[in-house]
């Protein structure tokens, strides 16, 4: 009957909200692949967005709280501007929240050593020690669930957050990936990794790993990124000089055993 009224008025976040407040809970591995699918995700900013150093909350049905975000926009300052291109970092996990962290959250955006200048003496013009961009500033927004964390898609995550993000308008990324030959265009749509790629691609294609070592093999530096934990299906991207040399997938069980390499498609 709600879902009928919703419907009726039109509103696509109530009608979300009310289908999914009924079902199902998050599960790990929809964690697992709203993680993969989201994190290092770029999209536009539709409206000022403050750095907070705590996160700013949005409900399901698009409201915030404009005075929280206006104090914290007079005390901190804007993370980025209506218009402005922004990414997200790090997705926490709580049991009625989904917290994502926008260019690296309060403490991301330029570095300390971006602000440091030098001097060649009387006369001689001041420098950064290194270029800065325009890139904005970082800070996380809370996507509030008053009865729990739904079972989602990263789709309908989007929709939720479009009171405040456009995910199509990513004409960097976009640009970016069309640019690419086309194996590697099509790894990424599929989201997978493939021998070739640098690290930026990969990020596009699985997002941020669970774990990086780093080991000297016969001399030779390597990274490896590690996706997924165990129970399930665990992917190895091997890198040398930040291009993927090896692809390797595990299953692992309960207590990390490890079982054989998966057969070849």
């Amino acid at each position: 009957m709600a879902i009928a009224q919703a419907a009726r008025t039109g509103s696509l976040a109530a009608i979300l909200a009310m289908a999914l407040g009924a079902g199902e809970k998050l599960t790990p591995e929809q964690r697992i692949w709203l993680t993969r699918e989201l994190t290092a995700e770029f999209a536009t900013a539709k409206r000022e967005l403050p750095r907070a150093k705590k996160a700013l909350a949005i409900d399901t049905s698009g409201k915030i709280d404009e005075e929280a975000w206006t104090d914290a926009l007079t005390e901190y300052g804007p993370a980025a501007r209506a218009g402005d291109l922004v990414q997200i970092t790090k997705i926490d996990y709580e049991d009625k929240r989904l917290v994502f962290q926008i260019n690296g959250g309060f403490k991301g955006g330029r570095k300390w050593y971006e602000r440091i200048q030098v001097t060649g003496g009387t006369g001689v013009r001041t420098v950064p020690i290194r270029q800065v961009s325009a890139q904005p500033a970082g800070t996380s927004i809370a996507l509030v669930f008053p009865n729990g964390v739904p079972a989602l898609e990263a789709k309908e995550v989007k929709q939720y957050l479009a009171p405040l993000f456009d995910f199509e308008q990513r004409s960097a990324t976009e640009q970016y990936v069309k640019s690419l030959p086309e194996p590697f265009q099509a790894a990424i749509h599929e989201k997978r990794a493939v021998e070739g790629m640098d690290q930026d691609m990969v990020l596009l294609a699985l997002g941020r790993p669970d774990h990086k070592v780093r080991e000297t093999i016969d001399g030779i530096e390597v990274e490896d990124w590690v996706y997924g934990k165990p129970p399930g299906k665990i992917i190895f991207v091997r890198f040398q000089r930040r291009k993927v040399i090896e692809i390797r997938e595990r299953y692992a069980g309960l207590g990390g055993s490890v079982m054989p390499p998966l057969e070849p498609k």
